[in-house]
């Protein structure tokens, strides 16, 4: 009985030694590897340099997507400015966006190329150059072609943050620089409308541009300051994709282009529409099989092998639908059916922001405590729950009545970025972060695309359901249409040269569309509802993320 503990002893010892020794046969890790995410030992405690490196490069995140929506609430006044037509002044988001699109997939191959810190710097010179270059437009071929520019630079800043934040933040300072960026993220997302309107309304459309000059030049200065966490590898120049590359350029840009362009011209009756979506597909068959095939792809695919991952991008892809969608529905809303300017329109929808920035510090202590799952489950929840409440929408439905509903919205959000972004990115090995990156940050771009062409479809579909119905209603053989005309003309009589009846029927028809436009909004609100119902009903799918906020 003696004997087993004395050899446990001896084993031990000969463990002890082994841990001592130095290991000869096994590679030492380079000193610009960064540490694995998965590792279990604690990180080192980050300096003030690695907060300010970290927040400058947030600083430029925020520009570059809130430059996605900034011009949406100002297109009118960037139309006259620039003589274009309604239809062809879509084209400053779109450019935007199809350029965006296509960059941040390959801003992971771009940052192993480069370096993390000169990409950045580059790509963040080259948004604030282009936010000049578009101020300075005359023309619309101008302005998509310094739009495009800065869409471009702005797909490379989106990504390459968070392959520093999981290298340099654990524990703790994770959680809390996490709240500041989703924070900051949804901030951005839902007050670019808003800025846009004050700046437009205050100086002028230019303004929407120049005021990110100032901030660009210092965040780029900053980040090269503080930021130097690998090295550029231009070995990779060796075996570059450029099959691969024009091939994703072309997928990518093709759908985007449909996507944005086809609900306007009714999809594949369009013969543009109908080329962009064959050249896409076809496009998308030989990209998929280069980069399943190529020994060194544009774009890896294969961190969707890892099942949080693939599901956490899914969860990102739904968020970006919600996002985007009720950044779009609710101020459309009311500038449609209320007739609210670009500032009422900002004073209405900044609840949202404004909820969220109130609800950043009780989420630090929700991230520690709670599974992340379950943090996820009550986002998705209360997401719905918010659609729900906002689907009640009349035609005097105006700041107060869409306050709680706004609130819920904004709660929900704040729930729903920490948890999918660490399902996600939280476990990933670091040699496959920096693609990952890319690819998680195109699912929530992809997400907003195609949910905004989904629901200009669904809203045409839907409006045109809703005004045959209602046209059954007000037909003038009904005693009660008859009645309301009556009164309509005795009371256009005195106020209105020509003949007061047509202009009776004129309001009636208009009260009509009106309303068909109400019954729309809330048909897309309750279906808005209902995705994020059925992406909490996946959640038992995910598995239990490690969590990084013990260490």
């Amino acid at each position: 009985m003696t004997l087993v503990p004395a050899l446990r002893r001896v084993r031990l010892a000969r463990r002890r030694l082994a841990a001592r020794a130095p290991t000869t046969g096994t590679a030492q890790q380079p000193p610009s590897a960064l540490p694995s995410p998965t590792s279990d030992g604690p990180a080192d405690k980050p300096r003030l340099r690695d907060w300010v490196g970290v927040l400058a490069m947030v600083t430029g995140l925020v520009m570059a997507i809130m430059d996605v929506q900034i011009v949406t609430s100002s297109l009118t006044q960037i139309q006259g400015g620039l003589s274009a037509s309604a239809d062809e002044i879509a084209w400053v988001q779109t450019a935007y966006l199809i350029a965006d699109v296509v960059m941040v997939p390959l801003s992971g191959m771009m940052s192993r190329l480069l370096s993390i810190r000169i990409l950045f710097v580059v790509a963040a010179l080259g948004f604030t150059g282009a936010s000049a270059l578009c101020a300075t437009a005359t023309s619309l071929s101008e302005m998509i072609l310094y739009r495009a520019m800065q869409g471009f630079c702005g797909g490379a800043i989106t990504p390459i943050v968070w392959p520093v934040v999981y290298a340099k933040f654990r524990g703790p300072p994770l959680v809390t620089l996490m709240v500041i960026i989703s924070m900051i993220f949804n901030l951005s997302g839902t007050m670019g409308p808003t800025i846009g309107g004050f700046l437009t309304d205050t100086f002028s459309w230019h303004w929407m541009f120049l005021v990110n000059i100032v901030p660009g030049l210092l965040v780029a200065a900053v980040v090269w300051v503080t930021i130097d966490i690998d090295k550029a590898d231009l070995s990779l120049l060796r075996g570059f994709d450029v099959t691969g590359l024009v091939l994703m350029a072309v997928f990518l840009g093709c759908l985007q282009y449909a996507l944005q362009e086809g609900p306007r011209w009714d999809w594949l009756s369009d013969d543009t529409i109908l080329a962009a979506v064959v050249v896409s597909s076809i496009a998308a068959a030989f990209f998929f099989w280069r980069v399943l095939t190529y020994h060194q792809p544009i774009v890896d695919l294969r961190a969707f092998l890892y099942r949080n991952f693939a599901l956490g991008s899914f969860y990102t892809f739904l968020m970006g639908i919600g996002m985007y969608g009720t950044t779009y529905l609710v101020p459309l809303f009311l500038a449609q059916v209320r007739g609210f300017s670009a500032w009422q329109i900002g004073e209405t929808v900044v609840v949202v922001g404004l909820v969220q920035l109130v609800m950043s510090p009780l989420n630090v202590y929700i991230a520690r405590a709670m599974d992340l799952r379950l943090m996820l489950a009550i986002g998705l929840g209360l997401f719905a729950f918010s659609m729900y409440l906002t689907a009640g929408l009349t035609n005097q439905t105006g700041f107060w009545e869409l306050l709680v509903p706004q609130a819920v919205r904004g709660f929900a959000l704040m729930f729903c970025y920490v948890p999918a972004n660490m399902i996600a990115l939280g476990t990933l090995p670091q040699d496959t972060m920096k693609n990952a990156a890319g690819l998680y940050n195109l699912m929530r771009d992809l997400g907003g695309a195609i949910g905004l062409a989904s629901i200009g479809t669904i809203m045409n579909a839907r409006l045109h359901f809703h005004w045959n119905r209602l046209i059954e209603d007000i037909n003038p053989a009904r005693a009660a249409v008859q009645q309301f005309l009556e009164a309509q003309t005795g009371r256009f009589g005195s106020l209105i040269p020509g003949d007061p009846h047509r202009a009776a029927i004129k309001l009636l028809a208009k009260l009509a569309q009106r309303e068909a436009l109400v019954l729309t909004y809330n048909d897309l609100l309750m279906l808005l509802g209902a995705l994020f119902i059925f992406g909490l009903m996946l959640l038992p799918l995910v598995r239990r993320p490690r969590s990084f906020f013990a260490h």
